[in-house]
């Protein structure tokens, strides 16, 4: 695959201009910054606590964003021009997921820091970070090729916000409705999981099954994103 950072700072400029003139996308990025200052005024400091933060700043920044600045491409007929131009597949999914990946990694480090989070293991965490966000960016591409418009993005990107947005809540009910256990396999649920090992002695299966966890969700999602926008090229 043939890539062109050309082309990729391109993309990348473009969508940082179309996120700072659309109010109604770039105030999200302030949730988790409220979210995270009132859980630190709360005196809350346990890991899940911490981790609803996380994650809703995965949710509301990364995979919401993401969505949308793609629904935008597709209401604005501008993301037809792109999959048709000589930019690669590649250069497209890099540079229309760059500019979140930045952001996502401003956003995360200032919630940890105002909720007042010290990791155990930084440098295992950021590695579980940074592979979360690459799966948060896949299913709001994902969710922006299937909307038509920002509006119909902002709807579709609901049920990925209270699903992994939510995720440890649905954990915490797994004791009254079994089914729910299943929560214990999100991206969400791993990533705190992981950050709970951390804090004790944990074992090498203690970080390797949460990381082989998110990174197999990531592989499975980007496989879908390749397949449906392969296919919206050719609708």
């Amino acid at each position: 695959m043939n890539l062109s950072m050309t082309r990729i700072q391109a993309i990348l400029m473009k969508d940082y201009k179309e996120f700072s003139r659309n109010y109604a996308v770039s105030i999200m990025v302030l949730m988790p910054l409220v979210l995270a200052f009132l859980y630190n005024k709360s005196g809350a400091n346990t890991i899940n606590t911490y981790f609803l933060a996380i994650n809703m700043a995965f949710t509301l920044v990364t995979a919401y964003v993401q969505c949308c600045l793609i629904a935008e491409e597709k209401e604005k007929n501008t993301l037809r021009s792109l999959m048709l131009s000589p930019a690669s597949l590649g250069d497209i999914l890099i540079g229309k997921s760059l500019f979140v990946f930045i952001l996502t990694m401003v956003i995360v480090a200032l919630t940890i820091f105002i909720v007042g989070y010290s990791p155990a293991n930084l440098f295992i965490l950021a590695i579980a970070l940074i592979l979360s966000t690459v799966f948060y960016i896949a299913i709001g591409t994902l969710c922006g090729l299937f909307a038509k418009t920002v509006m119909e993005g902002s709807l579709i990107i609901l049920p990925v916000i209270l699903i992994f947005g939510f995720g440890s809540f649905a954990l915490a009910l797994s004791s009254a409705f079994p089914i729910l256990k299943i929560a214990e396999w999100l991206p969400s649920s791993q990533l705190a999981q992981l950050a709970e090992a951390l804090e004790g002695t944990y074992t090498t299966m203690d970080v390797i099954i949460p990381i082989a966890t998110i990174i197999a969700w990531s592989l499975v999602t980007w496989i879908v994103v390749g397949y449906i926008y392969k296919k919206r090229m050719v609708d």
